[in-house]
């Protein structure tokens, strides 16, 4: 592992238990002392939301247990989209490499040093572009304890300087460079609709970051490292927010121990993309639906992607 660990990009807003649960999962990592901290604190976007982001704030100020803290406050509101994408390039800029958490993502005590140690492997190897803490539920018997896989998850990730270079956010120029062979790809083979993410980008019905770099990794062949077993949980399906509902499909149980193997072949692992595929098809189509309409309303405000 390097000597110098990755700073952590954590961007927060409103929700200050749950910023106070994400901070406090990052606090039990081993190696949160030996990290630098950059918090982004977006600013309001109503006057009713003003309390919520000062109690935010104030709270961040108090933190203690990294190596150092750095806060950026927003005197605008920039919505996710835009707070994550100047966040990330600014750390980038000074770092070369970033870890990036949200703030209603719980993270297991060993997310770092998988973080950390999964930067410092593929440093060099331009084909990995992203490196997810997050694994959907799907069953982990058989597979290796990471692999590579299409979706580059927004729950828990990092990358490099090299790799962000690529990030196209041109809804405009993105979309024509896929023919229907790269949408069915881009679509887990059919058996995920990222591609309807891509159209209401374009229509102006959603603002998502995380679609746009997904579709920028995909168009440059690079592969993106998970595990199969997730350290990162988001809480943030839990109907607190304005725009949340209850969704308890997405919960996983943390990884409660070290990843030691890190995948060396660098292409797909094609049993974690029927695992996937398998688990798509036990979500009923009505509960999908919900989920999808929930993700735009997120993705309209402060979303989470």
């Amino acid at each position: 592992m390097d000597n110098v660990l990755a700073p952590i990009a954590l961007f927060v807003y409103k929700r200050p238990w749950h910023t106070r649960q994400t901070l406090e999962s990052l606090q039990k990592n081993s190696f949160s002392s030996e990290s630098n901290l950059f918090v982004f604190a977006d600013g309001p976007k109503t006057i009713a939301d003003e309390s919520k982001v000062r109690e935010v704030r104030d709270h961040i100020k108090t933190v203690e247990g990294f190596k150092s803290l750095s806060i950026v406050e927003r005197e605008q509101n920039l919505g996710l989209a835009k707070s994550i994408i100047t966040g990330v390039t600014e750390v980038l800029n000074n770092y070369g490499k970033v870890i990036v958490v949200e703030d209603d993502l719980i993270c297991s005590p060993f997310f770092l040093s998988y973080m950390n140690q999964a930067l410092s492997i593929y440093k060099n190897i331009d084909k990995v572009m992203h490196v997810s803490a997050y694994m959907y539920p799907i069953d982990p018997t058989g597979l290796k304890e990471t692999f590579f896989f299409r979706p580059a998850s927004c729950w828990g990730w990092g990358t490099w300087a090299r790799a962000w270079k690529h990030l196209e956010y041109d809804i405009h120029k993105l979309i024509p460079r896929f023919d229907k062979e790269l949408r069915h790809k881009f679509n887990m083979d059919g058996t995920f609709n990222f591609w309807h993410q891509m159209e209401m980008n374009r229509d102006g019905r959603i603002h998502s970051w995380a679609i746009r770099w997904y579709a920028s990794v995909f168009l440059n062949n690079g592969l993106c490292l998970h595990p199969s077993r997730s350290l990162v949980n988001n809480i943030g399906f839990d109907g607190t927010g304005v725009h949340c509902g209850k969704v308890a499909i997405y919960d996983v149980p943390l990884l409660s121990r070290q990843i030691s193997q890190f995948e060396e072949i660098l292409e797909e692992n094609p049993e974690a993309i029927k695992r996937f595929a398998d688990f798509m098809v036990t979500i009923k189509k009505p509960i999908h639906t919900r989920i999808l309409n929930l993700l735009k309303r997120k993705m309209t405000g402060f979303s989470r992607c």
